[in-house]
């Protein structure tokens, strides 16, 4: 896949930051990867995935053996911003935005304030950041409160960081849309 989004090598605020949305199986996180990929290694991968049964354990497993040589897997479905501060100049990929959500807000965490923490440390990147996110805002409204929730949040998040981000690309079919 050829990517036609460039990451930015000098940055300043979130300039350095690439948003990725799109939907389920959208290609959102090759897309993703191939942008970091771009660069020179080491690389770090943020997984906020939790295998909570054998299958989302599978999907783990391939996701890690599609990988190429050169990345350092993290798992951290919580604190995000620390993850990034300990960085250093490494470029790094989050995959993904919406797990991190779907955590905090099944931990019953302060969303306000882990997006703020969030935001403060794409500030003080030194380094490029990819950002995955799902779009879930194009579908049918949820059924439940909880859902309704989930979908709210994930938007106004994505808002956040699209508004101050470097570059903000969309994914369908395999397909990148340049939005910013």
């Amino acid at each position: 896949m050829t990517s036609e989004v460039v990451l930015t090598p000098v940055l300043t605020g979130l300039g350095g930051t690439v948003l990725v949305l799109g939907g389920a199986r959208s290609g959102k996180s090759r897309y993703a990867e191939a942008l970091i990929n771009a660069m020179p290694a080491p690389w770090i991968y943020v997984a906020t995935a939790h295998a909570g049964d054998d299958e989302m354990a599978q999907r783990i497993d391939k996701h890690r053996a599609d990988r190429k040589d050169g990345w350092r897997t993290v798992e951290e479905r919580f604190d995000l911003p620390g993850v990034l501060d300990r960085a250093g100049t490494a470029p790094v990929l989050v995959d993904c935005l919406t797990l991190w959500l779907t955590n905090l807000i099944l931990d019953d965490r302060d969303i306000a304030a882990a997006s703020e923490g969030l935001m403060e440390a794409l500030v003080r990147r030194a380094a490029p950041t990819v950002l995955v996110g799902n779009e879930v805002g194009l579908g049918l409204t949820p059924e439940t409160p909880l859902g309704r929730r989930f979908r709210d949040e994930a938007g106004l998040l994505h808002q956040r960081i699209a508004r101050d981000a470097g570059q903000v690309v969309f994914l369908a079919a395999g397909l990148p849309l340049r939005l910013k």
